[in-house]
């Protein structure tokens, strides 16, 4: 009898063992359009609180739980829960998708000569758009490096009133770093570090701020609307006048990218929330998930470009890295405009000297300066100690 209770009392100690340290990961409840108007966003916040409560048992577990409150652009949230618990909320009124969250991936200075966007042609559709002045580009992306050339703000006017953005501070980024050019900047780290724990940046390789550790955002950000930089190159290729396609537009920063693991779709639909808030005019995304598509409801890109478009915001996105094979193409919803990547007119010819003084014409992407460099040559080893070749 006492052996009989005692392994009674082993498996209710299990059990609640179970329910108590059940996985728990980060869902996106996307709730859909709101039409209330912007000062009634605190009330939605609250409603997103008192919802979660009935399934949490309080308010302040619900809390604790939620990444962030969607309450601008759409309504939903973003909290960290049990299956069980996401299966249950799926089911409340109101609740159009609980999503789980997904970690999404990141996909030249001639590249508007290439497509001829040049300011020169005084018909051209970069002259009629006044070099895109009076508007806001949004870039979703791994943040800026604020002190680059290209975000210069000698000629830029000052932000619009309806501008509602914020210049938030960081690691190596404060107000000072925000002009007349990048006149927002914001960054989103909850739904990373739900997913992957807190983001050490003692080593220097990412800042907790808008700042860009990986270069990917400021390539982005210089390519929409980059101030044009003189004799710019890349270790002496392709030197030239750098520039990006509406170089008198304002910029606004929205780091949810981390050169240590990607982009949490959590973050994605806060950014996206914001942008709307804040007042961008373009959306731009160079980023997404991978192969094969998800449907529409369940994709957190095409779910907020949607609630984009539909306040009047044009959305842009990249169609990926993958490829060149059947339904590798991303980020396809018909109300976003769609970039692939194509190949440009030009080549980096150079000329390597071997050490039997025999030339070769190659074709090349990076220049170094070296001492030494071993070739393999129709099996054979061939060395040259010319400094200036290029391979």
């Amino acid at each position: 009898m006492a052996f009989a209770s005692n392994l009674a009392l082993t498996f209710l100690l299990l059990s609640f063992i179970v329910v108590t340290f059940a996985s728990t990961n980060v869902h996106i409840v996307y709730m859909g359009h709101r039409s209330q108007s912007q000062n009634e966003s605190e009330l939605i916040e609250a409603s997103h609180h008192d919802m979660l409560s009935c399934i949490l048992g309080s308010k302040r577990a619900a809390m604790k739980s939620i990444l962030y409150s969607y309450k601008h652009g759409f309504s939903g949230f973003a909290a960290v829960l049990t299956h069980s618990q996401a299966k249950l909320i799926a089911d409340f009124p109101g609740v159009v998708r609980v999503i789980p969250n997904k970690i999404l991936s990141l996909h030249t200075t001639r590249s508007w000569d290439f497509l001829h966007v040049k300011p020169d042609i005084v018909t051209g559709v970069l002259s009629r758009a006044q070099s895109g002045r009076g508007s806001i580009i949004g870039i979703i992306d791994t943040g800026i490096w604020p002190e680059s050339h290209g975000f210069r703000d000698d000629h830029m006017d000052n932000p619009p009133p309806r501008w509602r953005g914020i210049c938030q501070e960081g690691e190596n980024f404060d107000s000072s770093h925000c002009n007349r050019k990048i006149i927002g900047a914001r960054w989103y780290i909850k739904g990373y570090e739900a997913e992957f724990g807190k983001l050490n940046t003692s080593d220097g390789v990412e800042y907790l701020s808008p700042r860009d550790a990986s270069g990917h955002g400021t390539h982005t950000s210089s390519t929409a609307a980059g101030v044009p930089v003189e004799s710019a190159s890349f270790k002496g290729l392709a030197k030239g006048s750098a520039r990006g396609g509406a170089p008198s537009a304002w910029l606004s920063i929205y780091k949810i990218c981390w050169s240590t693991g990607g982009c949490s779709s959590a973050d994605l639909l806060a950014a996206f929330d914001d942008a709307i808030f804040d007042g961008v005019d373009i959306i731009s995304a160079s980023l997404g998930s991978s192969p094969p598509l998800p449907t529409y409801v369940e994709d957190v890109l095409a779910i907020g470009s949607f609630h984009a478009v539909a306040k009047g915001i044009s959305v842009v996105c990249s169609g990926g890295n993958s490829g060149p094979y059947a339904q590798t193409v991303i980020n396809t919803a018909p109300w976003v405009i769609t970039v692939a990547a194509s190949t440009i007119d030009r080549e980096f010819p150079s000329t390597i000297i071997l050490g039997n003084n025999q030339t070769i014409q190659v074709l090349l992407h990076l220049v170094f300066s070296v001492f030494r460099i071993i070739f393999i040559w129709i099996g054979l080893d061939r060395n040259t100690t010319d400094t200036k070749s290029m391979y």
